[in-house]
């Protein structure tokens, strides 16, 4: 698999370009306003201090997500991600593409190689993607369609694992109560087609197009230990602070 950030290298484009800046955050958090001396600070910060992981952010997907034990819980997810190495991906999540959004949480991506050597209880934890690239969920912004669809080529055939800490589509102000495990859906039907059509509408993208336009991508098997919930085997992390929406 290559590394996302050669893909993007090739095509010429950087992350700055990538269709960003249209969905803001789902909320406000409480707090004063950032002050002249923090605004200075931050400014000084940004011309002085270098910034090699953030810096190596280099390919921006969005997509969506739902809580394991939960579908009706579900959101749009805004990831931002670096290459690890040729068969590891690491993503920070947010619930927006503005400056103002919140991090959710974050999401390792591994290759079908990597993810076959796990133990079973370590599989549960772990989404397919197959669904979400072949249905055109998944996107990402900016880029070419030739390029997106060579990206998505690499991604069909990995596992994902999944955690948000600030629950914003709860309407969590604050990162309160626990991690959350996060799925990703398998199946038409699954996802709210409301959330998606507003996802396109914003970005000026069609799912259906793009599922089209990926016909030709081979679904690969998926390993039994993925997608745990299917199997009636819904893993979930109890949050005795009782904040989640059951």
């Amino acid at each position: 698999m290559k590394p996302i950030c050669l893909l993007l290298a090739i095509t010429g484009l950087l992350l700055a370009g990538c269709g960003a800046d249209n969905t803001p955050s789902n909320v406000s958090a409480p707090g004063a306003p950032a002050s002249p001396k923090t605004q200075a600070l931050e400014a000084g910060a940004a011309l002085l201090q270098d910034k090699p992981p953030i810096a190596a952010l280099n390919a921006y997907l969005d997509g969506f997500h739902f809580y394991s034990g939960n579908m009706q819980g579900q959101m749009e997810a805004h990831h931002y991600c670096a290459n690890v190495n040729e068969d590891v991906i690491q993503c920070v999540i947010y619930d927006g593409n503005v400056a103002s959004a919140k991090l959710m949480g974050v999401e390792y991506i591994v290759t079908a190689r990597l993810y076959q050597g796990l133990p079973a209880p370590e599989k549960a934890l772990w989404h397919s993607h197959v669904h979400e690239v072949k249905s055109g969920q998944l996107i990402a912004p900016g880029i070419p369609d030739v390029a997106e669809n060579a990206l998505m080529k690499k991604l069909v055939g990995t596992y994902g694992k999944t955690w948000h800490t600030w629950h914003t589509d709860q309407h969590a102000e604050l990162p309160m109560g626990v991690p959350q495990l996060m799925m990703g859906f398998t199946a038409d039907g699954q996802a709210d087609a409301a959330m998606v059509a507003a996802r396109d509408q914003r970005f000026k993208v069609d799912s259906m197009e793009k599922r089209r336009q990926r016909a030709d991508i081979a679904a690969p098997a998926i390993d039994p230990g993925a997608d745990a919930w299917q199997h009636g085997n819904a893993v979930q992390l109890d949050d005795l602070t009782n904040v989640h929406h059951k």
